[in-house]
C-alpha cells in the first residue's frame, strides 16, 4: 500500500473544526509543518498557552482523523503554544464568549468538530488574580530529572544511562526517556530493539533494559531515517513519549535532554515538570562556555540544579595505568564552586566505558563492582540527595547565576 502525502494528510485535516472556531485548523494556520516517516505522521497544532488544556480535545480529533486514513501506521500530534506572528498568534483561534445564564440547547456540530470542551474554573491566588501555570506531572513518576549539555560530544548520553543505572543500584525504581530526538542513542547504549507494544489505544509500554523502563524515537523510527525536524515538531514527539506512556511507578525518570540550548530544549525545559537538571561538561574551557549556557537555560525557567558532571575529567592509560589530564582537569568543579552549583563528581576516560557503551552494556552493569560503576553510583547518590533537598525546601529554584 502506498504511502500517504502530506497534501492528503492536510486536506483530512481540514475537517477538524474547534468548539468556536471559525474555519479548520488548517486555513486558521494553526498545522505546523508535518513529517512523515515510516508512514507515521507527526505535526502539531499552534494554540495560545492559556487555552491549551481547554483545547486537548481538538489534538485528540486531529489525531483521530489522520490516523484513520489509509497508509498511515500512526500519528504523533501534540499542542504547542509557540509564538509566531501571523495567523498563528492568539487572535486567529477565537476565545469562547461568555456563558449565558441558561445553557440554549446544542444543535447537532458539524462532522469532524470538536464538542464544546467543559472549561475548568482557574485557581486564584490571594490577590484575586489567576494563579500561575502549573506543569502537569506524570502519573506514577515521583520525580523527572534533566541531563543536558551546552554541546555535543561531552558524554552525556553515557552519563545519563550510567546515572540511571546507579540510581537502579542505589535502590529506585528508575526510567530514562531519550529525548535526543536527533541522534537517539538508548536503544544502543541499551542494546535494545524492536517496537513498543501499544496498550489501552494510544498508550505506549516502555522497553526495558537491565530493569530501566525505556522510551526513546529511536524504537519508534529506524536507525537510518534521518531526523529533521523542526521545534514544534520535537515536542510533538517529545509530549507523547513522555505523557502516552506507561512508565508505572517509578521513583525517578532520567530524561537524556538533546544536546544544546536552542528552542527545542528551552521549550521542553518550561513544559516538562522537571525535578532538577544536571549538567554534563568536559574540563576544558571551551565545553564550560557551552555548559554555562545550559545552566543558564534552567535558570530562566526556574528549574532547580542538582550539579554539574566532569566528563572525560582525565585518562587512565590502558597498558600503564598512569593518569593523563589530557583535556586539563578540574574546570568543571571550579567553574561549580564559582557559580555556586553542586559539584556531582568527575568520570574519567577508560576505555572500559567506552567499549561497554558500544557493547550496549553500560559499565554500570557490565562491571559493577568495578571503580567506574562505583563512581556512577556516588553520582547518583548525591543527585538523589540534591533531589531531597529540593523536595524539603519547595520554594528552592535555581541559583542567581551571574555571567561577566
Amino acid at each position: 500500500m502506498a504511502g500517504v502525502s502530506k497534501d492528503q494528510v492536510l486536506d483530512q485535516l481540514k475537517t477538524v473544526t474547534g468548539p468556536d472556531f471559525n474555519s479548520n485548523i488548517v486555513d486558521l494556520g494553526l498545522v505546523s509543518d508535518i513529517f512523515i516517516a515510516d508512514n507515521k505522521v507527526f505535526f502539531s497544532i499552534t494554540v495560545p498557552a492559556a487555552r491549551a488544556q481547554e483545547l486537548e480535545p481538538l489534538r485528540a480529533a486531529a489525531e483521530r482523523v489522520v490516523k484513520n486514513m489509509p497508509g498511515v501506521a500512526g500519528a504523533i500530534v501534540a499542542l504547542t503554544a509557540e509564538k509566531r506572528g501571523g495567523p498563528t498568534s492568539d487572535d486567529a483561534v477565537p476565545r469562547p464568549a461568555p456563558a449565558a445564564p441558561q445553557r440554549p440547547a446544542q444543535r447537532p456540530a458539524p462532522a469532524g468538530a470538536v464538542p464544546p470542551p467543559r472549561v475548568a474554573a482557574q485557581p486564584q491566588s490571594g490577590h484575586g488574580h489567576a494563579a500561575a501555570p502549573v506543569k502537569s506531572g506524570v502519573p506514577g513518576v515521583g520525580a523527572i530529572i534533566a541531563v543536558a549539555s551546552g554541546k555535543g560530544g561531552v558524554g552525556k548520553s553515557t552519563t545519563a544511562v550510567n546515572l540511571a543505572l546507579g540510581l537502579q543500584a542505589n535502590g529506585h525504581r528508575v526510567g530514562i526517556l531519550d529525548a535526543d530526538i536527533y541522534g537517539p542513542s538508548m536503544p544502543r547504549l541499551l542494546h535494545l530493539s524492536g517496537r513498543p507494544e501499544v496498550v489501552s489505544g494510544r498508550v505506549l509500554k516502555p522497553m526495558e533494559g537491565y530493569g530501566l523502563k525505556v522510551m526513546s524515537i529511536g524504537f519508534l523510527v529506524d536507525e537510518e531515517t534521518p531526523m529533521i525536524w523542526r521545534g514544534p515538531m520535537v515536542m510533538s514527539a517529545l509530549t507523547q513519549m513522555l505523557r502516552e506512556v506507561q512508565w508505572g511507578e517509578l521513583d525517578v525518570l532520567v530524561v537524556d535532554m538533546p544536546p544544546g540550548t536552542g528552542d527545542a530544549q528551552l521549550t521542553m525545559a518550561q513544559q516538562v515538570p522537571l525535578a532538577g537538571a544536571v549538567i554534563v561538561s568536559t574540563p576544558q574551557d571551551l565545553a564550560l562556555i557551552d555548559a554555562r549556557k545550559g545552566l543558564n537555560m534552567f535558570k530562566k525557567v526556574d528549574v532547580p540544579l542538582l550539579g554539574i558532571v566532569e566528563n572525560m575529567s582525565y585518562f587512565i592509560a590502558p597498558d600503564t595505568g598512569n593518569r593523563y589530564d589530557i583535556f586539563g582537569h578540574g574546570g568543571a568543579k571550579a567553574e561549580a564552586e564559582r557559580l555556586g552549583v553542586p559539584f556531582l563528581g568527575e568520570v574519567p576516560l577508560v576505555m572500559e566505558i567506552r567499549e561497554m557503551s558500544d557493547a550496549g552494556k553500560p559499565v554500570v552493569i557490565s562491571n559493577p563492582e568495578g571503580p567506574q560503576a562505583k563512581v556512577y553510583r556516588e553520582i547518583a547518590a548525591r543527585v538523589w540527595d540534591q533531589l531531597q533537598a529540593a523536595k524539603a525546601d519547595p520554594g528552592r529554584t535555581a541559583p542567581a547565576i551571574v555571567f561577566e
